[in-house]
């Protein structure tokens, strides 16, 4: 008996304990082909028959299984599967990386699965287990192919079977050209026959003098990229010549959205006849039904895409990301069709279209059409071949391996457009930044998920990037900012570290990092080797790294005081250049004082308003004393000169307040630097490695130079020990009773961490009282101010997070892969845009 099963497909052998899965997998199969839950859950617990293990061992299985599938592997899954549960597991796996599921069910008599189970010493269990699993897969039998699986395979016995492998209906890859691969033609037949004879191509007609072939005297193979029909004045013409092509074997094709409408209209679907169908549909009623029913069988049998050229080649109707190449699910087939849109439309009424060939960065040249557009559209290595030859412009075709196109005119215009046709963009060097890649509403989708960056905050982030910004290349990543725990209900207290630990844990995180916040802002160091290492990786000469603010602004308006900072740590950071091995490091810091950055700032709000307090209420209680001394009413009096003093109090706090983050520096002289994460270094992002080895590697900056770099005092927290939550709360109120402005509280585990799939905060803060008395003003402590305080809402603030982080996490993911400085340019851009959306500053 032989088994047909896809080349890249996820297997699910099904069968009792006993059965024999493991010696046919092993017979059949290659060893890295192969995950067993005995193995995984041996692999979590040091025991293969510890069934406590069996979730724990699943989670690993499918992690693994996940990640051959998505590098393009085949999986086969030994476990006993009779539960549909556990298949639909697997077959939830299949689709989510876009391969075929397979069931090869192994349908062993009970007896003889119980006699081989009880010669083995392992198995120590009774026969009922075996019977409760037979009797599951006998339920499961019929309904495996309702359950999802492409292939069913029922074995009774497993001696004399073969397994040949089937090449996916897109592979064709043997197939190296040379191609003519040619436009959307939408019905214009004679424009079709005049191109392929400018290509040399020789038209074969018929007895009619219709064309039914076309032969090429150097045997080069067509390929069209659907749409071949609509609003042009000869469909079945068109359809005519490519059928025949493609019959004798001179011709490949792939179909269109406008092909897809057809088929399901002439199969009797209920479809809205518009965009030309119309006109198709009166033209074939001038056809026979024999030829009517062989297009829609041609039709119907026509492949999402064609994989060519041993892969170098991919041809789509509307394109294809790069993580569909060779896959095989109706996700796929409808992106070959349609595209990605928005979800919005444009002044025209139509979708506006995602622009994934802007973010395509495969080796396949990719080949489409769908969106017309004035001429032929490169960007990236993808090129869209339709010219809107229906509507007046031109049908076009590329020759490849050479790469060069062919056009030809229109020979009028046979369907008015309803959007005029739109210059492609020009190609342009990666290197060179464009406007419009950064203005008006944009949606940036990452491996994070999809930002909306609203028109007018981009124009926002663009005055202060055009004008204050360092020089693009140099500005990697921006800090996301942070939100505050949920507000705590203690008496005196806004926030209170019970409530972050509480936000965290309702998160999924069970393990969290508390850093002491440093009474200084937040820096971005770039650091490079030498001003030769900095020219060579980043283009930028004369200088030898960075040192920005949160918005992208140089923090020290002289130069010669950047290289000054970033020539100690340069020779500080020296091992992790090594360990790293790169030539430059980006460090996420606080530089302290906070008057080394924000002295303007303190000097005309914060010293404005202590100045004005101390002058004036202490004149107050001076006068309120006089008027009781002269025996005016006392209650009203007294209660007034009671609140006085209390504000009095107040101010006078607010000012030592501050005072705090304030010190003299001259020169580096007072500066220090605390490093808290290793962002990246070439060619790798550590966003994924966790904050215990990001402390440690700044805990050698601090012990190479401590005069230049500061500690950051830190405690771990297991978020299901009450005693850990409790020492960290402690050390915090410790911190802010000595003046210090709080801690930063996050997962553990790092950066990129995920909790229930989704990205958490990537930070809390945790902030003192008197440090948010610099905040919300000197007497915000009064009760009926925190009454009214309480009421902030934090929902915008941490959605604002996440997306930043989001952005920021896609930033460093792009600068670790090599991409252009445009796509790192505008994920950085997008996280400086956020930051101009509505959300109160104090948060």
């Amino acid at each position: 008996m032989n088994l047909d099963i896809p080349e890249l497909s996820l297997v699910a052998l099904v069968g009792i304990s006993g059965s024999g899965k493991s010696t046919f997998a092993r017979e059949h199969f290659r060893p890295t082909e192969v995950l067993s839950s005995d193995f995984f859950r041996g692999l979590v617990s040091d025991d293969e028959n510890d069934q406590s293990a069996t979730a724990d061992a699943f989670d690993a299985l499918h992690h693994v299984a996940g990640l051959r599938l998505r590098a393009g592997r085949r999986v086969v899954v030994d476990a006993t599967n009779v539960q549909k549960h556990a298949r639909a597991e697997l077959v939830k796996l299949a689709r989510a990386h876009d391969v075929l599921p397979v069931a090869i069910v192994i349908d062993t008599p009970e007896s003889v699965a119980w006699e081989r189970t009880q010669a083995r010493p392992d198995r120590d269990y009774p026969r009922r287990v075996l019977q409760r699993q037979s009797q599951d897969l006998r339920r499961s039998l019929r309904d495996l192919g309702r359950e999802g699986f492409r292939k069913v395979h029922i074995l009774t016995d497993t001696a004399d079977v073969t397994i040949s492998y089937e090449r996916a209906w897109n592979d064709r890859r043997e197939l190296t050209g040379p191609f003519d691969i040619v436009g959307d033609v939408h019905g214009c037949r004679a424009e079709l026959e005049t191109l392929l004879t400018e290509l040399g191509w020789r038209l074969v007609r018929d007895d009619a003098g219709r064309p039914v072939d076309a032969t090429h005297p150097e045997g080069r193979q067509a390929v069209f990229v659907g749409d071949l029909v609509d609003r042009g004045p000869d469909s079945p013409g068109v359809l005519r010549l490519v059928m025949g092509m493609t019959a004798s074997g001179n011709a490949l094709c792939v179909p269109g959205n406008h092909e897809q409408k057809l088929l399901r209209k002439l199969r009797g679907r209920k479809v809205t006849v518009s965009h030309g169908l119309a006109e198709t549909l009166a033209q074939l009623e001038h056809e026979t039904p024999e030829f009517v029913a062989a297009a829609a069988e041609w039709i119907d049998k026509l492949v999402s895409h064609l994989r060519l050229d041993g892969g170098r080649l991919v041809v789509a109707h509307a394109g294809l990301k790069e993580q569909y190449h060779g896959r095989a699910s109706g996700r796929v087939r409808d992106f070959c069709l349609y595209g990605e849109s928005t979800g919005e439309t444009d002044e025209f009424g139509l979708p506006v279209r995602y622009p994934w060939a802007r973010d395509y960065r495969g080796d396949a040249m990719v080949v489409y059409g769908h969106v017309p557009t004035a001429k032929v559209e490169w960007v990236n290595n993808t090129v869209c071949l339709d010219t809107g030859a229906v509507f007046g412009g031109e049908l076009t075709a590329l020759r490849y391996p050479e790469k060069t196109c062919v056009s030809v005119p229109a020979e009028r215009m046979h369907y008015q457009p309803v959007k005029p046709l739109a210059e492609p963009e020009p190609v342009r060097d990666d290197e060179t930044l464009d406007l419009g890649e950064v203005t008006g509403r944009r949606h940036l989708r990452t491996g994070y998920g999809t930002v909306l960056v609203e028109a007018e905050n981009a124009a926002a982030a663009l005055e202060v990037m055009s004008r204050f910004a360092i020089d693009p290349r140099l500005l990697l990543w921006l800090p996301p900012t942070m939100s505050p725990p949920s507000t705590s209900a203690r008496d005196g207290y806004l926030e209170y570290p019970t409530e972050a630990f509480a936000d965290y844990r309702a998160a999924g995180v069970d393990t969290v990092v508390c850093e002491e916040k440093h009474m200084g802002s937040r820096a971005v160091v770039l650091v490079c080797r030498d001003e030769a290492a900095a020219a060579a990786r980043f283009g930028v000469p004369g200088v030898s790294g960075a040192i920005y603010t949160r918005t992208g602004r140089s923090f020290f308006t002289d130069p010669a005081l950047t290289e000054a900072l970033l020539a100690r740590v340069r020779v500080a950071a020296a091992p992790l250049f090594d360990e790293l091995s790169g030539d430059w490091l980006l460090l996420d810091c606080e530089l302290l004082p906070w008057s080394a950055k924000a002295a303007g700032l303190i000097r005309s709000q914060y010293a404005a308003v202590g100045a004005a307090a101390g002058a004036a209420l202490p004149a107050a209680v001076a006068a309120l004393d006089a008027a009781l001394a002269r025996g005016l009413d006392t209650d009203v009096v007294g209660e007034l000169r009671s609140r006085t003093a209390a504000r009095t109090a107040q101010a006078a706090d607010f000012v030592t307040a501050y005072r705090r983050y304030c010190w003299p520096t001259t020169g580096l002289d007072g500066l220090q630097l605390a490093p808290f994460m290793v962002l990246a270094s070439e060619g790798a992002t550590h966003a994924a490695r966790d904050h215990g080895w990001h402390l440690a590697a700044c805990d050698r900056l601090v012990d190479a130079d401590p005069v230049t770099f500061r500690h950051t005092g830190r405690r771990i927290v297991d978020l299901a020990d009450p005693a850990a939550e409790a020492a960290a709360t402690d050390w915090w109120a410790e911190l802010t009773a000595a003046g210090g402005e709080g801690m930063v509280i996050k997962p553990y585990a790092g950066l990129s961490h995920r909790a229930a799939g989704k990205l958490v905060q990537p930070g809390i803060k945790c902030r003192g009282r008197e440090y948010l008395r610099i905040i919300y003003g000197p007497d915000y402590t009064a009760p009926e101010h925190l009454e009214r305080l309480r009421d902030r809402g934090l929902h915008r603030k941490r959605t604002l997070a996440l997306r930043e982080h989001g952005l920021g996490l896609a930033a460093l993911d792009a600068v670790a892969a090599g991409e252009p400085l445009w796509r790192i340019h505008e994920l950085v851009f997008a996280v400086l845009a956020l930051e101009s959306e509505p959300t109160d500053p104090r948060l």
